[in-house]
């Protein structure tokens, strides 16, 4: 009979694409791991990975097992957390994957569902709107806070959450006298924001060309807190999600514009996988959250 834990080594394999860092996750030492992969290529009678001094993928028989062995531990897991579930007890571990703008929500969620569910264990990670996708598509992640633009409707569920609002955070020696500003006016100040990389970044990138305008971007980085410490000691401006910042509070020496022409809202989704039964912890999130 095929062993469960070699089947979560193999998954763990194809999440790291490395011998040594997958190992490290399962808590073994990369000889054992691979015994544990070899294990099961022998109870399977074939190939599952392509050999090499590093991972090289895996072969076409491998991708069968992956794909089996991903719906096996789902399988699993929801056993487990429906007999606690049904003696009231909704428990376990929930990760999710959560774009840099929609921590501060993702954050909000954690406490009501602490509040509600004390058993549930969160783990938060943030990435890209790519790297959400992905972690929830190959099992990293159990649900994710991304865009809802661009989501894979056919490979994820994706239930719209809230619109992400923006607004110019800047020094008050920067500005004067205004009560809002324009993402042309925007432009013109020295501006610090996200990597080119980051979906928020390129949202900015293409509201400023199809302005026509030209930023002047002094600094990038790839998360908000040093963006918003550069802007509140004056260095720059810096566009964020409304709702960062009124996380955040307590930030005296700077000022919120809202950015217009255009006003700009972009929806932001719980994506969680496509499954015939989804696990307990998902469906205490998905009741947690609210969805509009």
């Amino acid at each position: 009979m095929l062993d469960l834990r070699d089947l979560d080594c193999l998954l763990a394999l194809t999440r790291h694409r490395h011998f040594a860092r997958a190992a490290e996750e399962c808590g073994l030492s990369q000889p054992a791991f691979s015994m544990r992969i070899r294990n099961l290529e022998d109870r399977l009678g074939t190939q599952i990975v392509k050999r090499g001094n590093r991972f090289q993928g895996l072969t076409t028989e491998g991708e069968t097992v992956v794909a089996h062995a991903r719906s096996i531990l789902d399988e699993v897991r929801t056993l487990e957390e429906e007999v606690r579930a049904a003696r009231g007890e909704i428990s376990g571990e929930l990760t999710i994957g959560t774009i840099p703008t929609a921590q501060p929500y993702a954050g909000l969620v954690a406490n009501r569902l602490r509040k509600t569910h004390p058993g549930i264990h969160l783990r938060i990670k943030s990435t890209t709107s790519l790297g959400v996708q992905q972690g929830v598509d190959d099992g990293s992640f159990d649900a994710g806070l991304t865009y809802a633009e661009g989501a894979s409707a056919d490979l994820l569920v994706v239930e719209a959450l809230y619109s992400e609002e923006y607004v110019l955070f800047v020094s008050k020696d920067l500005v004067s006298s205004k009560t809002e500003i324009t993402w042309t006016e925007a432009a013109a100040l020295p501006l610090i924001l996200l990597d080119p990389e980051m979906q928020n970044r390129r949202i900015l990138d293409q509201i400023f060309a199809d302005l026509g305008a030209l930023p002047t971007v002094v600094a990038e980085t790839n998360g908000f807190i040093a963006a918003i410490s550069m802007a509140q000691e004056g260095m720059g401006a810096t566009v964020v999600p409304r709702m960062m910042v009124e996380t955040l509070g307590g930030l005296q020496r700077a000022e919120l514009l809202p950015l217009v022409e255009p006003v700009i809202e972009k929806p932001v989704a719980l994506v969680t996988p496509k499954r015939g039964q989804s696990i307990p912890v998902v469906e205490a999130l998905r009741r947690t959250v609210v969805i509009s």
